[in-house]
Formats: structure tokens, sequence, C-alpha cells
């Protein structure tokens, strides 16, 4: 069963989770998009209702302030799209009044991502799964999104077989309290505190010039759910048994993450082939020139919308094999943007 309700040309759009990082990257991201909304609404949980958060406007919304309105299932009444980054057990629980309502549930949480019935949608990857959506639509997790673009671009011009990747992972990813949490924490640090004087509290240890291999909860098999998700994800995604042999890892960078990605195709192909499709790829820039100190980096890229591509080189330890280095924005391309560009699709 598909969805078959007609989409308004000007939806009425909640952002449920609007205080939180995500949510207020939603915000900037609806107006920077000029998403043609008749209406904007904030959601958030009963200690938040009555705040008043501000608004640049999008569509038929003005600029100025939204007031947060308790989320409940009576909240998404009139709702066309509902944009959720409330954590996976709100996701769950507002799923039934979310559609019953006749809107459409884009989820940035795990909560449904590996659902038989729910598309796991990259846009510039795969839009063609939105049209058999049932309501609910899951944005992947940023660490896939931000390596599936690239992927992409290779992939159609030689299928890939095998993917081994090494993630550098922004504090954002783990909330706003982590990213306030490197803040204060590098603050105790140059101030002369070590080891139990330091706040840890976001994290399993100290994050503040330090790298923490250890991202969600460990499994039997010794890897973290976080690199289990970018495992079935990308299959997902993609449509094809790719492998992938994932080891993600916590960085003191502040929103945007990193990967480091080596490639194994099934036919030839050519670094230049690469850079042509890599260069022409929606959503993907490249800054490849070592010659001149140019690469992507986390710390120069905060606030961008596209996948950074660098370090574009042959592997010359497996048969057609290349490697680059990307970097994304975690908050954007990684949440709140790939999660309004699938709102777009819906658009008619």
């Amino acid at each position: 069963m598909t969805w078959n309700k007609k989409m308004p040309v000007n939806p009425v759009v909640a952002v449920a989770g609007a205080t939180g990082a995500v949510g207020q990257e939603f915000m900037q991201v609806l107006h920077d998009l000029d998403f043609p909304a008749s209406e904007v609404r904030a959601l958030a949980s009963a200690r938040s209702a009555g705040k008043k958060i501000p608004f640049l406007g999008c569509g038929q919304v003005p600029a100025g302030e939204l007031t947060v309105r308790e989320m409940t299932p009576e909240s998404f009444e009139g709702v066309d799209i509902a944009l959720f980054s409330a954590g996976a057990g709100v996701s769950k629980a507002m799923r039934e009044a979310v559609t019953a309502a006749g809107a459409v549930m884009v989820d940035n949480s795990s909560a449904f991502r590996m659902d038989d019935d729910v598309p796991l949608v990259v846009p510039e990857v795969n839009p063609g799964d939105v049209e058999w959506h049932n309501g609910v639509i899951a944005n992947p997790n940023c660490t896939t999104i931000i390596m599936s673009l690239p992927l992409k671009a290779l992939h159609d011009v030689s299928p890939i077989q095998r993917v081994v990747v090494s993630s550098y992972q922004a504090a954002s990813g783990a909330g706003a309290p982590a990213m306030a949490e490197l803040y204060d924490q590098t603050a105790e640090f140059l101030d002369g505190k070590r080891g139990d004087e330091l706040t840890v509290s976001a994290f399993a240890h100290q994050i503040a010039f330090n790298c923490i291999p250890h991202i969600d909860v460990f499994m039997e098999d010794g890897s973290t759910k976080e690199e289990w998700k970018m495992v079935v994800e990308t299959k997902k995604i993609f449509h094809a048994d790719i492998a992938v042999a994932p080891t993600c890892v916590r960085v003191p960078s502040l929103r945007c993450h990193a990967e480091a990605v080596n490639v194994e195709f099934a036919n030839p192909i050519s670094l230049d082939q690469a850079r042509e499709a890599l260069e022409a790829f929606g959503g993907v820039t490249v800054m490849d020139d070592p010659a001149n100190n140019v690469y992507p980096m986390p710390g120069m890229l905060e606030g961008t919308d596209d996948v950074y591509v660098g370090r574009l080189r042959v592997d010359p330890t497996t048969a057609n094999g290349l490697q680059f280095w990307c970097v994304g924005d975690q908050i954007r391309k990684g949440a709140a943007l790939n999660a309004t560009q699938i709102a777009q699709l819906l658009l008619p």
C-alpha cells in the first residue's frame, strides 16, 4: 500500500523537536530553501511550550517569532508534513497520530529506518523511493548520508563491491548538550583540569583533545550500532549488496563529520573518470588540490550544504580501488537539510 493523499502546493509544516540542535537547523533550512509552507508549527515537549523562537520566514510564513507548542497527538491536526527530530521513542509514539492526521512524517531518528514499509532516502541517491511511502519516510544516519553522495557518483560509473570507511564524527551527532560539553570541557582542560576534574556526561569519556572509538552501543560482534547502521543502511539506500566495513570515531570537531573511504569496484575506474563523475554530481563539491594544500576540513565547512571530496587517489593494495576523504555538515546535510529535501520531493 502506498500513500494516495494529495500534497498541497503550500503545505502546513510541523517541526517536531523544534528547540533541539537539529530542530533549530530545520528552521534555518526551511528559510534557506524558501520552502513553500503556508504555516510552520514549532512543536516540542511540555517544558518548552510557550517559548518564543526566532524564524526568518519561508513561503507564505513571514519572518518573526514562532511560539512553541506542546507536541501532542492533536497538534498534528491540519499538518501536511511533519519534520521529526525528537528521538526514536517520540517518533514511535507519535507515528499513528501523524499519519492519522493525513500528514507525512519525515523522521530523523533511527526508529523506522530498517522497516520494510518505510523508504530510507537520500534525495540525490534514491529519490524514487519516496514514491512508495505509506506516511513515513526515514532520514538515514548522518554518517551514511555523507558517504552516500560520493559513493553514488562513483557507483554510477562502476558498481561498488566493498567499502572500508573510518569516520571522524563531530560532537553535534550527539546533540546540543554534547556540543556544549565540547566547549565547556575544552575550557576546563585549558584551565588545567584533567581526568576526574573534567565534566563528562554526554560521552563515555573526555572528548576535548581526545578521540573516542565508540559511538552508540556495542554489539555482540564487537562493532557499534553506529557502524551497523552504515552497513545495513547503505545496502537499503543503494538497493545493492555493497559490503561496508566501518570504524566510527567521535572527535573534537563541532558539527562536521569527516570520513576516510576506500572503495573497491567491480570494474576498472580511472582517477579522471572518478573526478569527472564527482564534479558532475549534485550535492558534491570536489576540493582536491594537494599541491596547494586544498582538501576538505571539518572546521572550515560548518554551515555548508554539500559533501566535499578530496584526497582522491588510487588504492594500489587492491584491484579497481580508489581512496578519498569527504566532509559534510552533520546538522545540515546529515540531518535537517536532507530531511527537508525529502519534503521537497513530496511537493506537487
